[in-house]
This record gives C-alpha cells, structure tokens and sequence, in this order.
C-alpha cells in the first residue's frame, strides 16, 4: 500500500458517492410488496402473519436474478486445460427492515441485532449442504457500491468452492500460526490495543478499528476480541455486542461523510472443510466507504494509493 503522510486527505477532501433513487417506481422490497419477490425463505413475522405477507420485521427470499443456482448436480469437468464447474450454489436476500430509507444506522440495537440473527441462521442452514464449501455474507449500499435497489438489504451466496482471496487469506494466517504459535489476527488485536490510534470503538466483546495496512480511506474492521474462526458460530450472547458495534461504525462514518456508498463484506472460515482453519483463523467484518475509485495503477501493481492515513482516519472518525 502507499500511504499519502505528508499532506493527507481530511473527510472534505472526498468527492464522495451518495446513494440516490436511481430505479423509481414501487419498490418489491417494501412493506405490502411481498408478492414481488420470489416466496420467501425464512422471516422474523409479527404472530399471527403469514409468510408473504405485510407483518415482517426482518425477510429472507432468493434472488430474483441468482448468480448461482441451488439445483442440480455439481459437477466439474475438464475443457482443455481449463476446468469448468457447474453453477451450483444458493444467492439469498436479507431484506433488513420494511423501511425503505432507514439503512442500519437508522435502526435499534434490537433491529440490528435481528438482521444479524438472520445472517447466523441462514450461513448454519446452508452449511448442511454438503456440496457448499463457503458462505459469503456481503452489502452493497448504494449506486457507487454495486447496490441494484435502494432498499437496504444483505446479500448471501453460498458457493461450491473457497474464494481465492480467502484461500490466500487462510495461507498466509496458517503460515504465520506455524512460525509463531499464535493467530495473526488476535497479534493485530493486541498491536491495536497496545497503539490505541487506530481504534474507532471497542466494547466487551468487539473491537472496530482502521487496519495499519488499509487499502482504501476510512476502511473499518470489525474483529471479535476472542479467537472465533466461524462467523455463524459467534455466541448469542455477544450478538447485541456486535450490534452496537456494525451499527455505530456505520453511523460515525454518515456523520463524517454524509450518506455515502459503501460496501461490507464477513470474512469467515470455509464450510464443510473438516475445521481446518480452526486454529489459525479469525473472522472479522470489513467495511469500505466509497471515497476513492480502483484504476489502472491498483489493478497492474496490487498497490493501493491511501490518500488518508489510518491513524488520521481512526480519528475524524472517533471525533464523530
């Protein structure tokens, strides 16, 4: 990464994506629009309603246009010296609240806490499938972040192979837990805590903070502070924790930047892998406002051009 030091971006500096109503029109998404999506999955539904209905706090339903589709037969062939594999998989939305203007930040600690809910319900339901081998739990908020509707929802894809960024995640944290004995990632916890500069918030159980090695402004991590591998597995008990926290980043980054785009992806462990990355794993929750665009530079080198510091970062945003 190369880090602007000498004469850093402040928040004003950014000629930022707001998220806008590009698509007009009655929203399938909304409270009373049920019929417009395909049946749903699973919803937290106030008694007495039934699915497809008004009556929801919190909505599950395949995507109408899926990336991968759930039947069918996996299978992998070779072409050449290429490989090819069936689209086998499953593409979910979360539709987070009935209120099409309200994003994350605009709910209650117990709404938020639902959604997250959802999400651990969903990725342990998929997991039985044994022909799944990761599941993806990311947000889009807004035009500039690839978000097709308005309407703030989650997306959840379940694919029949690791991701090669997690692949190369996963390497290089059970390299570093072979030299040293240690997880890679409760060492940054430690270093972070140690620094101080770079945390954004903490409480008993979570710790959001801008990484030292960022690769766009403003990025947050969210990190559990004990060693979790598996994101589905976090205990109950520390959800409304992780609430609070998911909710207030996301709400320190509007004060600074207004309502601008930005996109949210879990890192978490392979499915159905037989526990390997056990040990040397650690899910965390990455968050990255749209402040900056990716061009030739970034994708010829890998290098990312950080306009803004991650300690100056952490904090306007603690300043929030």
């Amino acid at each position: 990464m190369i880090v602007t030091t000498d004469d850093p971006n402040k928040p004003e500096d950014y000629d930022h994506d707001e998220p806008q109503n590009w698509r007009p029109g009655a929203c399938p998404f909304c409270y009373g629009n049920e019929s417009s999506t395909p049946s749903e999955i699973i919803a937290i539904r106030n008694n007495g309603t039934a699915a497809n209905t008004p009556g929801w706090q919190v909505r599950v339903v395949p995507n109408k246009f899926p990336a991968l589709q759930i039947e069918g037969d996996l299978e992998r062939r070779p072409l050449g010296m290429y490989d090819m594999t069936s689209g086998i998989g499953a593409h979910e939305i979360v539709i987070e609240s009935p209120y099409h203007h309200k994003d994350l930040s605009d709910l209650l600690d117990s709404e938020v806490a639902n959604i997250l809910h959802m999400y651990f319900q969903r990725a342990l339901d998929l997991e039985k499938d044994r022909r799944f081998k990761y599941v993806m739990i990311f947000k889009n908020n807004g035009h500039g972040a690839g978000a097709s509707l308005e309407h703030p929802h989650t997306q959840i894809i379940a694919l029949p192979m690791v991701p090669k960024i997690v692949k190369e995640e996963i390497r290089g944290a059970k390299n570093y837990f072979e030299y040293r004995e240690r997880c890679i990632f409760c060492d940054i916890i430690r270093q972070e805590v140690e620094d101080k500069e770079r945390i954004v918030m903490e409480n008993r159980n979570f710790m959001a903070f801008c990484p030292f090695v960022s690769r766009f402004p403003f990025e947050i991590w969210i990190m559990p502070k004990k060693h979790a591998s598996y994101f589905c597995q976090t205990p109950v008990e520390q959800i409304p924790d992780l609430a609070v926290m998911l909710k207030g980043i996301i709400a320190r980054v509007k004060k600074v930047f207004g309502n601008t785009a930005y996109n949210f992806i879990i890192h978490t462990s392979p499915i159905n892998s037989d526990g390997q990355a056990m040990d040397s794993y650690h899910w965390h929750l990455e968050f990255m406002p749209k402040l900056t665009r990716v061009a030739g530079f970034e994708w010829g080198t890998g290098f990312y051009l950080v306009p803004t510091p991650p300690e100056l970062a952490a904090k306007f945003l603690r300043e929030a």
